[in-house]
Order: structure tokens, then C-alpha cells, then sequence
């Protein structure tokens, strides 16, 4: 992987504001937005979910490489990466997370076995039932049916039509008797054919 540098190289090891690189960790707070900006949390949420490289970006060189522009020129003054591309494809291999993973860690006091989280952390709603014990703390573990409600909207907690609450009266697991239950409501009970994958423009030749 070679580096292509066009501006001198920069020594400093703090930037201004909130923004901060020491011992090797780097540290920016300085976006922030409080509880009803809606429109700066969602340049927020925008800029921490944006993908790993931008297509107008990366392009082909005449050799064969695979060049990536970056968006801002490094401290050392690198604006531009050279790779090949079994080591593009590599390093877009390592961004993939492992399944099962937990791409959310909390440190200092928001860590899982910290003393003072409880003091921070918000309590769930839900109450305590009658033949819990006196000292027993709620859990604040957010059930399946909020998290439907919370990330797509869905609330299947409550009937549409009338308001009231729904009841989990069976769970069916057995692909039999599912495909009996749909064929009788008259629902498709194979899911839809995967559409072919489209052959990605990654790269332009330049």
C-alpha cells in the first residue's frame, strides 16, 4: 500500500475545542445536539451510520490499483492510498463485523459492571411484579415487541382498529403447521424469490 502526500506534514497532537489525540486514543466531541434538535440529531445519526468509503472516491488508476482519495489529508499529509485489488478487497473484508458481535461498547461509568451506573442509567417503566422480592430492581431490559415499535415503527402491542392490547395466546415454530395457517388465510406461504445481486460500481476508470 503506498501513500501519496501533497501537503506538509503536520506534529500536532490536539485539536481545538472538544477534540483531543493523546497516548495513542483519539477523542472528538465536539458535535453534539441537544434533546430536541431534531434536525442536528439527525445530521447526527446520519454521519455515525454513513458507510465505510464513498464511490466517488474510489477509483482505478492506469496500472490496475485501486486509488482511495481521502476525505481530509492526514497529519503525516497523505491525501491518497494506492492498493491493489486482492488488498482493497482485503481491507473491505476487515470491516465486516464477526456475527453475534456487539459493534456498541460502553467504557467508564456506562460500562455493564460499573458502581455508578445505576446512578446515570435510565430505569425501565415497567413495575415490579407482586411476588417479586422488596429489593429486587426492575429490569431494564427493553422487550421485542417496543423494539419493533422503536427502530421500524410497528406497534404490535395495541390493536389498530380498537386500541386495545394485544395477547400472545400461542407461538408456532413447526414450518408445517405455518404453511397449514397461511394456505388457509389464503397468504403465500413460500417467501419471495431473491432478486439476482447487481454487480456493484465500485470502481471508475480514470
Amino acid at each position: 500500500m503506498l501513500g501519496l502526500r501533497t501537503v506538509p506534514r503536520r506534529d500536532e497532537k490536539a485539536t481545538a475545542g472538544l477534540c483531543t489525540d493523546a497516548h495513542g486514543f483519539s477523542l472528538h466531541a465536539g458535535v453534539r445536539c441537544g434533546e430536541q434538535q431534531r434536525k442536528e440529531l439527525e445530521r447526527l445519526c446520519r454521519y455515525i451510520t454513513r458507510s465505510a468509503i464513498a464511490n466517488e472516491r474510489l477509483k482505478r488508476d492506469g496500472a490496475g490499483n485501486v486509488v482511495l482519495q481521502l476525505k481530509s489529508p492526514w497529519r503525516d499529509g497523505t491525501t491518497h492510498i494506492v492498493m491493489s485489488p486482492l488488498e482493497s478487497m482485503q481491507r473491505l473484508a476487515a470491516l465486516v463485523p464477526r456475527p453475534r458481535l456487539h459493534l456498541i461498547r460502553f467504557h467508564g461509568v456506562l460500562a455493564p459492571n460499573a458502581g455508578l451506573r445505576a446512578e446515570i442509567a435510565p430505569c425501565s417503566a415497567q413495575q415490579p411484579s407482586e411476588h417479586a422480592e422488596g429489593n429486587a430492581q426492575p429490569s431494564a431490559r427493553m422487550g421485542w415487541a417496543r423494539l419493533l415499535k422503536r427502530v421500524f415503527d410497528l406497534d404490535l402491542e395495541h390493536c389498530p382498529q380498537c386500541g386495545g392490547e394485544f395477547k400472545i395466546i400461542a407461538a408456532i415454530e413447526e414450518p408445517a403447521v405455518i404453511v397449514r395457517f397461511l394456505t388457509h388465510l389464503g397468504l403465500p406461504a413460500r417467501a419471495p424469490p431473491r432478486s439476482p445481486a447487481r454487480p456493484p460500481a465500485l470502481f471508475q476508470a480514470v
